[in-house]
């Protein structure tokens, strides 16, 4: 019997922002599996970086501001369907402004109380975490 073939492991991290009750978001570009779904903003961590350093560095790329990385708050992982296996490390995070300027791997970026998220539009790795605070 052949073996199944190995998953791919990635790490990333996944900034968790609060504004009052709501949590920011943003989309993925349309396209692909993924394409339109919500997440947390953040991304794959580099050879040698702490999760810590890693998200600082994507909310500079990704959406143009500049943060302070606090506590890591949860470490989950999930296996997804077309063959990895992402470790979150889920950090609480602050900004420097709310003035975005997002890249090109982000769509759109909103505000969202947990409560009010339709968990089908959010990748299925932040699921877990975003059920702990009231997503449905």
């Amino acid at each position: 019997m052949a073996e199944a073939p190995a998953s791919r492991r990635v790490r990333v991290v996944a900034a968790v922002i609060w504004d009052g009750p709501r949590l920011l978001l943003t989309q993925r570009p349309p396209g692909g599996a993924l394409g339109l779904k919500w997440e947390f903003p953040g991304g794959k961590l580099e050879d040698g970086e702490t999760p810590e350093t890693a998200v600082v560095r994507e909310l500079r790329e990704e959406l143009g501001v500049g943060a302070t990385a606090h506590e890591r708050l949860a470490v989950h992982e999930h296996d997804y369907a077309h063959g990895v296996r992402v470790e979150l490390v889920f950090v609480r995070c602050t900004l420097d402004s709310q003035t975005f300027t997002p890249e090109r791997s982000v769509h759109a970026v909103r505000w969202i109380e947990p409560a009010a998220l339709e968990l089908t539009d959010v990748l299925e790795g932040d699921h877990r975490f975003l059920q702990g605070l009231g997503a449905r």
